[in-house]
């Protein structure tokens, strides 16, 4: 358990498990885009039986887990350069024609990164304007505005401790107003007309504390549970 884990009495999700929350809420039919980071987890981490087909932006349908060592195929990557495989049905395409299914509104869902959200759904996930780390546009701002919702999975804080679920993003954006659902290693939280509505908490964690690291008002959901770790 981390220092930070101590301080606010409760065990985090690790990346997985946040990967695997929301891969088991996408609705069975759903063409989903996995972005690069957290998100990207969710190829291996997929429910049995979920029927979803995974799109990578660098030209691939039916992205399938990462495979052992021993069968990894230099020429199956996706958009992060991790290895993947390519499940029954699935399909290669061009660049091109991968980020015409973006910009053609095709996508039910992408599931992406964040360096920072704003409470009216504001996107920060392209740079920092750290030199030290080149930034990385990508299709992040083609699949925030293609996709027909956003979904952002994403550690609540940063390393020092300060909240990424931000009043106003700092950072330069990527999109306004496109953010839907964060799913953090602390809570489920959804983003509605009325404010973010806290769906689910780790166990032992109050709103209080969840609030104590998040800069936007918070109100708890009055179906609201556990946030369980698969």
């Amino acid at each position: 358990m981390s220092v930070a884990d101590l301080e606010l009495g409760v065990t985090k999700l690790t990346r997985p498990q946040i990967a695997r929350r929301a891969a088991e809420l996408i609705p069975d039919g759903s063409f989903v885009n996995l972005g690069i980071g957290i998100p990207t987890l969710a190829a291996n981490v997929m429910p049995a039986g979920k029927d979803v087909v995974l799109h990578s932006e660098n030209g691939i349908l039916g992205v399938g887990p990462t495979p052992p060592e021993a069968e990894r195929d230099r020429d199956l990557i996706n958009a992060s350069k991790d290895y993947v495989t390519l499940l029954p049905g699935g399909s290669y395409c061009v660049h091109s024609d991968a980020f015409a299914m973006i910009r053609g509104g095709h996508l039910d869902l992408a599931l992406l990164g964040a360096f920072e959200v704003a409470g009216n759904g504001d996107l920060a996930n392209w740079t920092t304007g750290d030199r030290r780390f080149p930034p990385g546009v990508g299709g992040a701002m083609d699949l925030a505005v293609g996709a027909k919702a956003i979904w952002v999975l994403t550690d609540h804080t940063t390393k020092k401790g300060e909240p990424k679920i931000v009043n106003a993003c700092k950072y330069p954006l990527t999109a306004k107003g496109v953010v839907k659902r964060i799913f953090t290693d602390l809570a489920l939280i959804d983003l509605t007309e009325d404010g973010l509505l806290v769906r689910e908490m780790v166990p032992g964690l109050t709103i209080d504390a969840l609030q104590a690291v998040t800069e936007p008002k918070l109100a708890l959901a009055e179906d609201w549970q556990e946030l369980a770790a698969a």
